[in-house]
């Protein structure tokens, strides 16, 4: 598994710095008193959101059903619910909401603007968040406008001069759906003549479509819990030409994690600190994560962010909770806690 590789890598690394081990031995002091003095009452009746009808929705089934399954080994009434199978009223029996519902509907402040209105507390973040976050053009020109680095991009269309964007952005690129997680539909092109296949391919999960200049260098996520930069994780796949597709995300066994990620001390907190302005700026709340790539000049490049993280065996919101001294069980805790 994933995490077995991600173990391995994480025990031949360097250790991490002094104030990671300080925040290890606090959390896991935490961990201990959450355990020893919980009051699941608090919590009510929660529904954990799961499933729905996007193209991420195998990947929302294995998240939701770890959180469901966690929260119930807690001692909390906790429910899934499917709103592609159930109807979405029936939410107001519930006293709050633990959303892993990943993708359109669920990350893209549909579901958020339907809890808002019933008035049913929720994680993560709200509508002009979740809307933005599922938005990878306005999410950039957001960060652009805030003088926040981000790699340079075009919108495609079906009339688009494919020689204008390779004038621009050079080659590789790498070809996106603008509404579209998890990596489904990205292609990357090495020559101006997969241009129009790679349009073609992202263009099926929806109108907009972007092409996005190719960073060679070492690629990155940050997870943020509660206005705080966990430890960077550096991300490799077993191809290193190629980039962290749906598939090293979720079905590969052989890409590997780095936690201490590699970055001298200065480095990484100059990462987690763009990475959070970044999260601020969309105006992400609660928990979520940031991917950014470091070209072979040193330099950061923001590259999107993602609201309703996975929570998947092979997730990364998990790994760096464990770098901080969370298990699991208390990270799902620690989630549904924000919506007290």
């Amino acid at each position: 598994m994933t995490t077995n590789n991600a173990q391995k890598n994480v025990n031949h690394d360097n250790q991490s710095n002094s104030n990671t081990d300080t925040h290890i031995t606090q959390d896991a002091a935490l961990n201990t008193a959450n355990h020893n003095n919980k009051n699941t009452s608090q919590f009510g009746k929660v529904a954990v959101v799961y499933g729905g009808s996007s193209n991420e929705r195998s990947v929302s089934l294995d998240s939701g059903a770890a959180v469901l399954q966690s929260l119930q080994n807690q001692g909390i009434d906790a429910t899934h619910f499917d709103p592609k199978d159930q109807d979405i009223t029936e939410l107001r029996a519930y006293d709050r909401v633990f959303n892993v519902l990943h993708g359109r509907g669920g990350e893209d402040g549909l579901l958020q603007g339907v809890l808002q209105w019933f008035d049913i507390p929720q994680t993560g973040s709200g509508i002009l968040a979740s809307a933005l976050g599922m938005d990878k053009v306005r999410t950039k020109q957001l960060w652009q406008g805030c003088g926040l680095s981000t790699a340079p991009f075009s919108l495609l269309t079906a009339d688009t001069d494919w020689q204008q964007v390779v004038n621009t952005l050079g080659l590789p690129l790498i070809i996106k759906p603008v509404h579209e997680g998890s990596s489904i539909g990205m292609t990357k092109v090495n020559h101006l003549d997969e241009l129009p296949a790679a349009y073609a391919t992202a263009v099926q999960c929806g109108d907009a479509v972007m092409a996005e200049r190719w960073i060679t260098g070492r690629e990155f996520t940050i997870v943020i819990i509660d206005d705080e930069a966990y430890p960077v994780i550096r991300l490799e796949p077993a191809d290193i030409t190629n980039f962290y597709d749906f598939d090293a995300k979720y079905n590969r066994n052989d890409t590997s994690y780095y936690i201490p990620c590699g970055l001298n001390e200065a480095d990484e907190k100059h990462l987690q600190a763009l990475s959070l302005a970044a999260f601020r700026a969309v105006d992400a709340k609660g928990w979520g994560r940031i991917d950014a790539m470091q070209d072979e000049a040193g330099n950061f490049w923001l590259l999107e962010i993602n609201t309703v993280p996975g929570m998947t065996s092979h997730s990364l919101v998990p790994m760096a909770a464990k770098a901080r001294g969370m298990d699991f069980d208390s990270l799902c805790w620690h989630i549904l806690a924000q919506t007290l």
